[in-house]
């Protein structure tokens, strides 16, 4: 897990600094020491619980069982690269003009997605990062859990709005959003499987009707 984090950090400034054509993209040094820290500090607390760790493990739509749900994330997949690619293209042609606290604003976004996360973690020690349903596997229905159904993408979609905020580009949020569809995409049909195959999913839904945000959607 920390090699996986240490290859995405260096992979994802690799690809930053390509398309900007340049080392002198300050959103860029800032967002990846945000994205460092908080990952470094998650990936430290994930360590604590073994079964977590073994079931984050596993990612990419090569590990998913159901032929569904690797179309989902092969397509969902592309505009998450371009959430990254796009503000990086941006910075070297000049397409957006976001201002110094926007992108601030974008770096907290990223910290508060992370910060989701590990509340999610906390109160899910079965959250798989592929669809299927682990052994003793039980559905959750506290902490965050007992206001939406999908935390950990409630986590992701704040993250991927603020990515593009972060390293400065307004283009970049056209990916970021379409990147959010594929996670709503994926969650209709994760709900559909749960509710199928995981005792007590079709009542705890009776009770949580929120998909992702609370009182909207």
């Amino acid at each position: 897990m920390w090699l996986r984090v240490v290859a995405t950090l260096v992979l994802m400034g690799f690809a930053l600094f390509l398309a900007a054509g340049t080392f002198n993209y300050w959103r860029a040094w800032i967002f990846l020491g945000v994205v460092a820290v908080s990952s470094g500090l998650l990936t430290l607390s994930m360590t604590r619980n073994p079964t977590l760790l073994e079931n984050r493990s596993k990612v990419g739509p090569a590990a998913e069982k159901r032929t569904a749900q690797k179309i989902i994330v092969l397509s969902a997949g592309i505009p998450a690269i371009a959430t990254f690619i796009v503000p990086a293209l941006d910075r070297r042609f000049g397409w957006s003009n976001v201002p110094f606290w926007l992108s601030i604003t974008g770096d907290v976004l990223i910290l508060g997605g992370m910060w989701m996360v590990s509340r999610v973690f906390e109160a899910n020690p079965f959250g798989s990062a592929t669809v299927e349903i682990a052994n003793d596997q039980k559905v959750i229905s506290t902490g965050p859990y007992a206001m939406v159904r999908n935390p950990m993408y409630a986590s992701g979609s704040v993250y991927l709005i603020g990515v593009p905020l972060a390293l400065g580009s307004y283009w970049g949020l056209i990916a970021g959003m379409l990147t959010v569809l594929g996670l709503v995409w994926r969650l209709f049909d994760e709900e559909r499987f749960l509710a199928q195959d995981l005792p007590g999913y079709t009542e705890y839904c009776a009770k949580v009707h929120w998909h992702l945000i609370p009182g909207i959607f």
